[in-house]
């Protein structure tokens, strides 16, 4: 949900970035190694302790067999990641790792963790002596403020809204419900109304309703308030998507806890390409300054 937390977390362990972590929401786990490695935990601030022992979050942190990392609830943020040397070493499916629960499938299991759960690790590709100092800058470290807006592209379908609705979209203040997951965002604000028509052959008879369509990951349908789709969302429906978050600003959002406010502001398919690419940069910054 947050790429940049995540690559962080596998570029101070020295894994590559596609390298399986354990996500987090709101609660860190409790972990206890068999062996000698070197973990890293990102994104939310889950205050974590290695036997009791503070340690830093954004940076290397060696532990023994026998150790026992603990981390608390997120003060800052929603999601953690951990990332272990080596990685977590569970099957791919269809070229990945991630853990898909809706169906079941990939991670571990195709479910959550639960108590007891034990992970394999793979083998680090570094020796671990060479992870233990690394670190990202204090400056490249994310404060997850939440008045910093999430940038969206109008349309497919944002036609269907009224002048006043489309601008309301853009301009009022949108809460994060508790119904915020990695299927979708639901938000919470003003009613969003839709220009009247009659409804064509195949569409459904609420105004929200067309003709079946694409999800882009990021669409904004707005069924009765806004719901973002996020990376685990079906791909494919009947309900206008009158907006879609730019692929940088989903980790934005994905750090934002039930409750924190979310402003939307329209940009132009340029504008999001250049977004994208400064962020790709960013990262690359930040994975090379750790490095170094």
């Amino acid at each position: 949900m947050d790429p940049y937390a995540h690559t962080v977390a596998n570029a101070l362990v020295g894994n590559k970035k596609e390298a399986a972590t354990v996500e987090m929401t709101y609660q860190g786990i409790t972990a206890v190694f068999n062996e000698d490695t070197v973990v890293a935990v990102t994104g939310a601030d889950v205050s974590p302790t290695v036997d009791g022992d503070p340690v830093g979050m954004w940076e290397a942190v060696a532990v023994e067999a026998g150790d026992e990392l603990d981390m608390g609830f997120a003060t800052s943020g929603a999601r953690a990641y951990l990332a272990v040397a080596g990685g977590i070493d569970v099957p791919e499916i269809m070229g990945s790792q991630s853990t898909y629960t809706l169906v079941g499938i990939g991670g571990h299991e195709g479910r959550t963790l639960e108590s007891g759960d034990e992970l394999p690790v793979g083998t680090p590709s570094d020796g671990l002596a060479d992870l233990k100092d690394r670190a990202l800058p204090h400056e490249m470290v994310p404060e997850y403020a939440d008045e910093e807006t999430v940038r969206i592209i109008l349309g497919l379908t944002d036609y269907r809204l009224t002048d006043e609705s489309r601008e309301a979209l853009c301009t009022e203040e949108w809460t994060v419900t508790p119904e915020a997951d990695r299927v979708g965002y639901r938000l919470d604000g003003p009613d969003i109304e839709f220009v009247e028509r009659e409804q064509p052959f195949g569409a459904g008879p609420d105004p929200s309703n067309v003709v079946d369509l694409g999800y882009p990951v990021g669409s904004i349908q707005v069924p009765q308030k806004p719901i973002v789709l996020m990376q685990d969302a079906v791909t494919g429906g009947g309900y206008a998507t009158v907006g879609t978050v730019i692929s940088p600003d989903r980790g934005v959002l994905a750090q934002r806890q039930t409750h924190d406010s979310v402003y939307f502001e329209s940009v132009d398919v340029e504008e999001a390409l250049d977004a994208r690419d400064t962020a790709a940069t960013y990262l690359e910054e930040a994975t090379d300054a750790i490095r170094d």
